[in-house]
């Protein structure tokens, strides 16, 4: 006879009354936000962009589970804060889970969706990062005259017995060194790679990709690479002049640089003894490296203050102001450096604990559409509201983690929602944005 009160919980009295609870809500969900997702996901054809781009080796006759239904039930997964595939041992049969996948029999098993993300292929990879540029390229309503690509590396740190798992001495860890392209806060490539390699490996084949992508879709328009000093190469430089593709780079300091420099600090040495006020200036010359073809535009930060001296340089093709370039264009390059975080921290792009490299890739692509589908929520649904501009983190606390009752019959789904929760209006602002064309 089973135990009928092995998940009763008791939480005191109020009065007379005693407080109970229990599991047995039945057709009860707690990410009532979902239903945002899968407006989002069919207004830009996310999941069934992933799905098409995917190889399906299963015999059709004999599945259960549509590939794009399970790509729907992870990224949304994802979205809600279920990072682990085990987590869809119990969600496959949420109600609203189900309902926002787009079916009303139970959704793929944790083994199911890890066989989706072990049998991945290298081509699989591709043409996952394809879908990353085609919805960018989808999701722009006007030509476009510029765009500035943001290159950065983080890392992924490993703590199993992974394929191509390495230690990497700066960041003191066994390591994956994941390369990201941005655009603006559209993410357009996600390249997984070991760690013991140079940071910029790879950079010049993937901004080439994505040049001729965007350049199919905008002839006309102007190309600008930024990005920090470990990627000031001169495979990529050489490449960027030869292709008229602007480019904005970090330089590292040397002893040469330093020299160049000297009269001008020397100068903020002289203003800061007076002042006793930090002092800053932005110069330019000309500077060529032995390992060089010709001389290129340096601009300079100078700082000077009660620690001393902090300079910055930067390597450009482009003919700009000075200060401009430096603090209006190249400075803004940390905001992909948010984006990072968001995908690694708040979509779980970190989660590689799977033995083969491809499927860790997989993973790690995933997250990335996931960020994909939570900036287009934001871009279209979120405009002009508090959320506007929120994390990922945010924006799921704040507005997909709602309980919502689920009622289904014949004729209806009916999802019923707190009659007073504190975001209400704007879930129905948010709602109507997605439902308008």
């Amino acid at each position: 006879m089973p135990n009928c009160t092995a998940d009763r919980m008791e939480f005191g009295r109020l009065g007379r009354r005693k407080i109970e609870a229990n599991f047995e809500g039945v057709a009860l969900s707690s990410d009532g936000g979902l239903m945002l997702l899968r407006q989002v996901d069919r207004r830009i054809g996310l999941s069934t962009a992933v799905a098409g781009a995917l190889h399906d080796p299963r015999d059709q006759s004999l599945i259960t589970h549509e590939l794009r239904n399970l790509v729907a039930q992870r990224l949304y997964g994802l979205c809600c804060g279920y990072e682990d595939l085990n987590d869809h041992t119990a969600l496959r049969r949420d109600p609203l889970m189900q309902t926002a996948v787009g079916t009303g029999d139970d959704l793929g098993s944790s083994p199911t969706l890890c066989r989706m993300e072990t049998r991945a292929t290298r081509a699989d990879i591709v043409a996952l990062n394809r879908v990353l540029i085609d919805q960018f390229v989808a999701a722009q309503s006007v030509d476009l005259q510029e765009l500035i690509l943001d290159v950065d590396a983080s890392d992924i740190p490993l703590h199993g017995d992974q394929e191509r798992s390495e230690f990497h001495g700066y960041y003191d860890h066994y390591c994956y060194l994941p390369l990201y392209v941005f655009c603006g806060k559209f993410m357009l490539a996600c390249v997984l790679r070991n760690s013991r390699i140079d940071g910029a490996k790879h950079a010049a084949a993937v901004i080439k990709l994505l040049v001729t992508r965007l350049r199919q879709a905008w002839p006309k328009v102007h190309i600008i690479v930024r990005g920090d000093s470990g990627f000031c190469r001169q495979r990529l430089i050489r490449w960027c002049e030869r292709q008229n593709v602007g480019y904005v780079i970090g330089l590292a300091r040397n002893a040469r640089l330093q020299r160049c420099v000297t009269a001008w600090e020397a100068d903020l040495e002289q203003r800061y003894a007076k002042t006793q006020v930090k002092q800053r200036a932005i110069h330019e010359f000309r500077y060529g490296a032995d390992s060089w073809d010709c001389e290129r535009r340096i601009v300079t930060r100078l700082e000077f203050g009660s620690q001393g001296i902090n300079p910055r340089f930067i390597v450009t093709n482009l003919d700009r102001q000075a200060d401009l370039l430096y603090d209006d264009l190249y400075c803004q390059r940390g905001e992909a450096e948010n984006r990072i975080k968001e995908t690694q921290l708040d979509l779980f792009g970190t989660r590689t604990s799977c033995s083969r490299f491809l499927a860790n890739w997989f993973r790690v692509l995933l997250a990335a559409l996931a960020y994909t589908l939570m900036h287009r929520l934001r871009q279209i649904a979120l405009a002009g509201t508090e959320l506007a501009s929120a994390t990922a983190a945010s924006i799921r606390v704040r507005l997909l983690k709602i309980g919502a009752a689920v009622i289904r019959n014949t004729r209806r789904i009916s999802i019923l929602f707190a009659s007073h929760h504190p975001l209400r209006d704007l879930f129905l602002s948010a709602s109507r944005a997605l439902a308008s064309p």
